[in-house]
């Protein structure tokens, strides 16, 4: 019984539709139409839905933007509803409301439940509702890399837990490996800059400079160099405050300052300002005294010593070349200790190579030996899904009018010419890559006698696309999902053969909603309902609708398929044929 269904479409300004409403039957709905007439519009429409890509081309020629909305009946609590109730999304009736709007412009809007979402959770919604299969998907199947990823989907977590497994061992190694890589390929030009390294810091080291020390030297030669200049400043300057001897008739500062506070000092009882002013004289002595009391040590202090001021210059110049070597552009002496210090760092780093060579060696080794055993047990759990799997779309060929078809899996292992990049499954050096060591394909034997091929070179036309069906099947009986819709996988087949893809899909529909984009009329019988993607043409505009074909109007449009004539009695007379055998076979 299916829960969850898509119930219906509108379309609107999308390619050739320009305003349509598309019902689809809770069990096995057909798309019918003329070549040319738009059938793919429907299926783009729902891949918009289902957070397809969004083409500005699809938006008809003079609209502003196309809009596709879709209502589909959740089961209450299923992962579906759940995730669009926490999206803020709210139900009607049971019913989940999509729409997404593409403007001519290229902008793509979603909106589920009334509330604007992002694209990508119609892409998360998609998962749990709808499964696509199309011609698209039957051709990638041809690729050995697609049926390995088809055979571990089918195996479900049987092959989905080793797998995540040796995925995050796989990374780690290829890690591992490219570290190895670097420090075996690159060992002359590590061991150089190691060299480079270890100068420099013995440079810096011999130099034994100090933080600052650039600065402090710099501020010493300026006093050096202009020594005669500052003692005989500091000199006048002392003798202007304290007097000088060689002139007992000069009148210096501290004279002066003292005369000045006397004399306040004589009123200063009768006037508090003078008072105030008489005990800020005095502190002014006080410091004068002080000021000439230091010029009169730089004095006796500042040495003008040239060989003192060569050793200084000649210090800094090795400074000066230690920055200009080691430093970036603005350093100073601090830049290079910083240099020295990462430089160190760096160095003890070159020089363990060799012991990180070994822990790299022995951790390659190791995850070597955890790969294998997960390879191991990859290719056990997909030998016995293979089985399940081939036997599986073994019996659905049977009902497709191929009785005597047999399709086995070849579960087969290269060996690597070098065992020092291969892995060892089942006593067998092999190489190996991010998802096993494992090559995966199909093969078909048409009937009894014949070699069993890979399946794009052992089917016909007819044969393959029953094959490809038959495989969807199957993979439908394994997915989770309670609506599947098939884009003309049917083609190629006819005659009794397209019966029994009818009579398949109608039995798959018992149990799931089924939506098939078709050109066979003897699928179409089968359908539960009938959609007809007519096109019309005014002259200067071509438009496509969508319209639900009933008792006599179904009938025609089967018989147009049939025989190219609508109203030909030996088509219509086949058509109720048709529509009576798919009936009773119900």
């Amino acid at each position: 019984m299916v829960v969850s269904v898509l119930e219906e479409m509108r379309i609107r300004s999308l390619g050739v539709i320009e305003d349509a409403v598309v019902e689809f039957s809770p069990g096995f709905t057909a798309v019918t139409g003329e070549t040319g007439a738009g059938k793919t519009m429907v299926v783009t429409s729902l891949g918009l839905l289902l957070g397809g890509r969004a083409d500005p081309a699809l938006v008809r020629i003079g609209a502003k933007q196309a809009v596709v909305e879709g209502r589909i009946t959740l089961a209450p609590g299923d992962r579906a509803s759940v995730r669009a109730e926490e999206a803020g999304a709210e139900l009607d009736d049971g019913a989940l409301l999509i729409s997404r709007t593409v403007s001519a412009e290229g902008r793509s809007r979603a909106y589920v439940g009334g509330r604007t979402v992002p694209v990508g959770l119609l892409g998360e919604l998609a998962d749990d509702l709808v499964a696509v299969h199309g011609q698209t998907d039957q051709q990638g199947l041809l690729r050995p890399a697609r049926q390995r990823e088809a055979l571990d989907r089918y195996a479900g977590d049987a092959v989905a837990v080793p797998l995540a497994k040796y995925g995050s061992a796989y990374r780690r190694l290829r890690d591992v490996a490219a570290g190895l890589e670097e420090l075996t390929t690159r060992a002359r030009e590590r061991a150089q800059e190691a060299d480079l390294l270890r100068f420099g810091i013995d440079e810096v080291a011999a130099a034994e400079p100090r933080s600052g020390e650039d600065a402090e030297l710099a501020a010493e030669a300026e006093r050096l160099g202009h020594a005669e200049a500052l003692v005989s400043a500091a000199t006048l300057a002392h003798a202007a405050l304290a007097g000088n001897p060689e002139d007992p008739e000069g009148v210096e500062a501290g004279t002066l300052v003292a005369g000045a506070q006397r004399a306040l000092d004589t009123v200063s009882a009768h006037d508090p300002v003078l008072s105030t002013l008489a005990a800020r004289l005095g502190e002014i002595g006080i410091l004068l005294g002080d000021v000439a009391g230091e010029l009169a040590g730089y004095a006796d202090n500042l040495d003008a010593d040239p060989l003192r001021l060569a050793a200084v210059e000649e210090r800094r110049a090795v400074l000066g070349h230690l920055v200009r070597k080691y430093g970036a552009y603005g350093e100073d002496i601090d830049g290079v200790l910083a240099w020295a210090e990462r430089g160190a760092a760096r160095l003890d780093e070159l020089e363990g190579d060799d012991e990180r060579i070994a822990e790299l060696t022995a951790e390659r080794d190791a995850l070597r030996a955890e790969l294998s055993a997960l390879a191991q047990a990859l290719t056990d759990a997909r030998g016995e899904a293979a089985d399940r799997f081939a036997a599986a779309v073994t019996a659905e060929l049977a009902e497709l009018a191929m009785p005597h078809a047999r399709v086995t899996v070849a579960l087969r292992q290269t060996d690597a010419p070098d065992p020092e990049s291969a892995i060892d499954v089942g006593g067998r050096a092999v190489l190996f890559g991010p998802t096993g060591a494992d090559e995966v394909e199909l093969l078909l034997a048409p009937h009894p006698g014949a070699p069993a091929r890979p399946i794009a070179k052992g089917a016909s036309g007819g044969e393959l696309s029953r094959v490809m069906l038959a495989v969807e099947v199957v993979f439908a009986g394994s997915d989770p999902v309670p609506t599947y819709l098939f884009d003309e996988v049917d083609a190629g087949v006819g005659g009794k053969a397209a019966v029994e893809v009818g009579r398949r899909l109608a039995r798959l529909a018992r149990t799931a909603q089924v939506v098939v984009v078709t050109h066979l009329p003897q699928v179409a019988a089968f359908a539960d309902r009938q959609l007809l993607v007519e096109k019309t043409n005014d002259g200067s505009v071509t438009r496509s609708g969508v319209t639900v074909l009933d008792g006599e109007a179904r009938v025609r449009e089967l018989s147009r398929m049939l025989a190219g004539l609508e109203d030909s009695e030996l088509g219509r007379a086949h058509a109720e044929e048709l529509l009576a055998a798919a009936k009773a076979s119900r």
